[in-house]
């Protein structure tokens, strides 16, 4: 996992490139179609960014957590939805990588690395988001395979991707309820049905769906770790990756809603001069700034300590509380600073505001981030 400094430069100046050459000019219309961009997401696949935080040995680029991080600002910086499209397949990578056999490694690693075999997490239920001992969907064994019943919803890349690491009940009886919950990497076939594509505010062009699962058949072998009853704590671990991934997709949104914030404060003029010279926007611009760069600060951090196999929910809920809080004031302003133009399809700043809302309550709502943060702040602090 120890790239060189020169190594990470010129993965994210190949990003940067990437981004600029063939994502950026098509950004408009797939948005605004709400089109899963395929050839974009052709090329993601040749550049091994579904591999980035994957192990060399397993075919991936072995990123440190605070380069993939870098990455994810950069490319949400243009089009937020392309960084969803790999952050839901890596938690679920991030959870084989961590509590998986080394068979279940071998066979899946390479090829979620590849890009072959895309996914996300299935968790949420239509009665258990941020509650999730309360899921229903139960798998019972069966000779060498276990058979699901039940439903997901809001479950990104699930249309286009070909699995998902599933969070089940398989012991409905278990007291505490955790203890009854098991993790599987689900790949689609009978009775795996993808009900519907949800419609949402912003966030578009990636697919979220509704799922449902009627004797849906997985083999044993796909149990991760190989062990009933510990599928909340491997789906928790994923989520320290998910957030810190969320906090850099904020820093993203919030960084380009200044850089265009101060793009056109110097370009647009009232009363004989350009606006940044009015102190009304720079007192704005001073505080978006100020945002961008404690969120960056924050980000790095979180990843720090993942890099580290630290506990790090404290790190990740508070970077991710304060990126995304960020994101969200920056896209407001933003749209303040550019006045009716900031309203307009023409300008990318209304899809700032369209997709910031989306990180204040993915990944765990900002609510909960908070007394996570408080919890581990008493926990670590004992008197």
């Amino acid at each position: 996992m120890n790239h060189e400094p020169q190594q990470d430069e010129a993965i994210l100046d190949a990003i940067d490139r990437f981004l600029r050459v063939e994502v950026r000019p098509h950004v408009k219309r797939l948005e605004q179609a709400d089109e899963y961009p395929t050839a974009i997401v052709e090329r993601m696949k040749e550049m091994g960014l579904f591999g980035c935080i994957i192990p060399a040995e397993y075919g991936g680029l072995g990123l440190s957590t605070v380069t993939y991080a870098a990455v994810v600002a950069r490319i949400a910086a243009v089009w937020m939805s392309l960084s969803g499209i790999i952050n839901s397949h890596l938690i679920m990578a991030a959870a084989v990588m961590r509590s998986g056999t080394e068979a279940q490694k071998r066979e899946l690693l390479p090829r979620f690395a590849s890009g072959e075999l895309r996914g996300g997490i299935g968790l949420t239920e239509p009665d258990a988001g941020t509650d999730l001992q309360a899921i229903r969907t139960r798998a019972v064994k069966d000779g060498d395979h276990y058979v699901v019943n039940g439903g997901k919803t809001w479950i990104t890349n699930s249309g286009q991707g070909g699995c998902i690491a599933l969070l089940v009940k398989t012991d409905p009886e278990a007291e505490p309820r955790h203890k009854g919950m098991s993790l599987f990497i689900a790949e689609k076939g009978p009775g795996f049905v993808v009900s519907r594509k949800l419609k949402k505010l912003g966030y578009r062009g990636i697919d979220t769906c509704e799922l449902r699962f009627d004797d849906y058949r997985v083999p044993a072998a796909r149990l991760i770790g190989g062990v009933e009853g510990r599928g909340l704590q491997q789906v928790l671990s994923g989520l320290e990756l998910g957030r810190i991934n969320v906090a850099a997709r904020g820093l993203g949104v919030a960084t380009a809603a200044l850089n265009d914030a101060v793009a056109y404060a110097q370009q647009r003029k009232t009363f004989g001069k350009p606006i940044c010279e009015h102190q009304a926007i720079q007192l704005k611009l001073g505080e978006m700034g100020t945002r961008v760069e404690a969120a960056k600060l924050l980000v790095q951090s979180a990843a720090r300590a993942y890099d580290r196999g630290e506990r790090c929910d404290m790190e990740a809920g508070m970077a991710k509380y304060f990126a995304t809080e960020a994101a969200m004031e920056n896209a407001l302003e933003c749209m303040r600073i550019h006045g009716a133009y900031g309203y307009s399809p023409e300008f990318d700043v209304e899809r700032y505001f369209r997709d910031a809302p989306l990180l204040l309550i993915g990944e765990g709502t900002n609510e909960m981030q908070r007394i996570i943060i408080a919890r581990q702040l008493v926990q670590r602090n004992p008197v």
